[in-house]
């Protein structure tokens, strides 16, 4: 019979320098196909170190492994760990159960490596269970199974993906009398099934089971003898089903994720404060940047009151030029020179006296505007009651006057309609026609008293002059405001002769200075938000760590039932992702619960929320959860199954 596992001329050191210890000495041996071996020896005399190099959870220091002829020297970690899911099912003392698992999760473990269907790997593992008289456990947890019902479930466990080869690390050594010797007679069960048996024991009377006794002492070989004869006949293996790698690397990942989600419930409390940082930073960025935007919309709107995609012309050299008052070169064959561009949608010149309005017994200081009929859609101003001035009101001067919503409370109030009602300005009489709407935002309290007349009529009636204060230009869609701006000042100062007695505020370029200012304002305090993101992914990778500690033997557990690296990182990648995704979500909540508070106590703007600024800030979340838990998943996968083993 072919030797299955053999071992030639292997050494084991542990350490360095005056510290190195040479725990197995030149250990050559060949267990058969179908054997049932037991290996003893005293405390520190290199058995378990033995068992580890022949299950392939660690490697010796030098000499030769051969598993079915096959040497082992060239082998990765992944090799090795797809021998330990194929061929290898280990039962151990201390049973190494996943505590977060019920008894049957247990059981199919390594068959969730080894890529079965979830179906096909249930269906297994409650057979073995109840084939192990556990029937009815199947849905205990380790702490709910007494000693010996959990090592039941560590050799069902053992047995999930053939088991093939089953070594048992002292079996009975935390079980009682009685425990102990039901768990031999299973696994003499299994060896007349025809799994080969290495079992590894300080007791001889355990090891009087086995059909081959090896004795080590002090690292070295000394006795080998053979108490019963080998199996006539070993049935062969079946054929291992092969799956395409696509569907394999789909499987882990699905398998993955399921276990990151179980082993976040699992651990609920660390897992809300390791999302603690990533809430307050993903809440903090969304909410400073709908905090943005809805003070760039309240600013925008007030610019949009002033008039839309508009210039304004006006006399002097600038704002503030003390003798502004002194040009009087704007005329109203300037605003009709105007309108009759192409680049020009309509022009309206402006006429404006401060005096006093009065009505009745009433009275306060204002301003009256001459303006034509186009002014009032110029400037975004809509009517609330009676009617706007109109083509034949300029025509033919009449005393007509539209009054602001201030004006009309104010010399009005709120119960007399102020239509057909006649108001005097500087001593001449006006009749109101219409009220407009309260503007729908303005930059500031609005305390002014505005009335509108024909410029017609102004001029006939106040000012007694051709000359205007101000020309409003509406620009024709489609034409650029920068362009039209310039034309408008070509054009004027061809009119006045070469001289520029005038300046243009052009409200795009307010537009877009507030937009410039208010991108920069909430760019800063995205970046001071965003820092509280990055402290949120050092939480996430400390914790994660902190995490990777604490689960090292569960870590050592899933490596010698058959998880590969990528398997152990997917999963610790997959848990830092979702942590991170949920408190993504969690804080974008949060934020929204914000801006609605937010608009419960302040009624003047609210809290402007975009998909975008979201979509962005669940990114984040993910990007982080990558990077941030990418080293501690590397850490994960990169531990020796036998350290982590070790780990209590």
């Amino acid at each position: 019979m072919a030797a299955t596992l053999e071992v030639r001329d292997i050494n084991k050191y542990y350490g360095e320098g005056d510290s190195r210890v040479h725990v197995l000495k030149h250990v050559s041996l060949t267990i058969d196909r179908g054997d049932f071996v037991a290996i003893i020896g005293q405390s520190g005399s290199g058995k378990s170190t033995l068992m580890n190099i022949l299950g392939c959870l660690d490697q010796a220091s030098d000499g030769e492994y051969l598993v079915d002829g096959i040497p082992t020297r060239e082998f990765d970690a992944d090799d090795f760990a797809r021998l330990r899911s194929e061929k290898f099912g280990f039962i151990f003392q201390r049973y190494n159960l996943l505590t977060s698992m019920d008894a049957r999760d247990n059981v199919a473990l390594p068959a969730i490596y080894a890529g079965s269907g979830v179906k096909e790997r249930n269906a297994r593992a409650e057979d073995l269970l109840v084939k192990l008289g556990l029937e009815g456990k199947t849905g205990n947890r380790p702490g709910e199974l007494s000693g010996g019902q959990q090592q039941r479930v560590s050799i069902a466990r053992a047995m999930m993906n053939g088991g093939e080869i089953i070594l048992a690390d002292e079996p009975t050594g935390a079980l009682d009398s009685k425990s102990g010797e039901n768990v031999m007679q299973l696994l003499m069960q299994l060896h007349g099934e025809g799994h080969t048996l290495i079992l590894v024991t300080h007791d001889r009377h355990i090891a009087e089971y086995a059909h081959r006794i090896i004795e080590i002492k002090d690292g070295e070989v000394i006795s080998d003898e053979r108490r019963k004869p080998l199996p006539a006949s070993v049935p062969e293996p079946g054929p291992r089903r092969k799956g395409s790698r696509l569907a394999y690397l789909k499987n882990q990942l699905g398998e993955a994720f399921g276990m990151s989600v179980q082993a976040i419930l699992a651990h609920k409390m660390r897992s809300l404060l390791t999302m603690l940082g990533i809430i307050i930073g993903i809440a903090s960025v969304v909410s400073v940047v709908a905090l943005g935007r809805g003070s760039e919309q309240k600013i925008l709107a007030g610019i949009n009151a002033m008039g839309t995609n508009t210039i304004d012309i006006m006399p002097g050299k600038s704002f503030g030029d003390r003798n502004s008052a002194r040009y009087r070169t704007l005329t109203v064959d300037d605003s009709d020179a105007l309108a009759e561009q192409s680049y020009v949608a309509s022009a309206t010149p402006t006429a404006s006296a401060s005096g006093e309005v009065i009505y009745r017994s009433k009275s306060a200081t204002g301003s009256l505007s001459g303006v034509g009929e186009q002014y009032f859609s110029v400037k975004g101003l809509e009517l609330a009651r009676g009617r706007l001035l109109n083509r034949e009101d300029i025509d033919t001067a009449r005393a007509v006057a539209v009054l602001d919503d201030n004006t009309a409370t104010e010399l009005f109030g709120a119960g007399e309609d102020p239509i057909g009602a006649v108001i005097l300005f500087a001593g001449h009489p006006f009749e109101v026609i219409g009220v407009t709407k309260k503007p729908a935002a303005t930059f500031g309290p609005r305390s002014t008293l505005t009335v509108w007349t024909p410029y017609t009529s102004h001029m006939a009636r106040v000012s007694g002059s051709r000359t205007i204060s101000s020309i409003t230009v509406k620009i024709a869609d489609g034409t650029s405001a920068q362009v039209a701006e310039k034309e408008v000042t070509r054009l004027l100062k061809s009119r006045h002769r070469g001289v520029q007695d005038f300046f243009t505020m052009n409200t795009d370029s307010i537009r877009q200075t507030m937009e410039s200012t208010t991108a920069t304002m909430r760019l800063l305090i995205s970046c001071i938000a965003f820092i509280s993101l990055l402290v949120g992914g050092i939480g996430v990778m400390n914790i994660m760590l902190v995490s990777v500690t604490e689960r090292t033997k569960e870590i050592g557990v899933r490596m010698a039932i058959g998880a590969r690296q990528f398997n152990v990182l997917q999963q610790f990648l997959i848990e830092a992702v979702l942590i991170c995704i949920i408190g993504g979500i969690a804080g974008v909540l949060l934020s929204l619960g914000i801006g609605a508070a937010f608009t419960l106590f302040v009624k003047d703007f609210p809290m402007s929320f975009s998909t975008a600024s979201i979509v962005l800030a669940l990114t984040c979340s993910t990007l982080i959860g990558v990077i941030f838990g990418y080293m501690p998943a590397r850490r994960a996968s990169m531990l020796n199954p036998v350290d982590a083993l070790a780990q209590e």
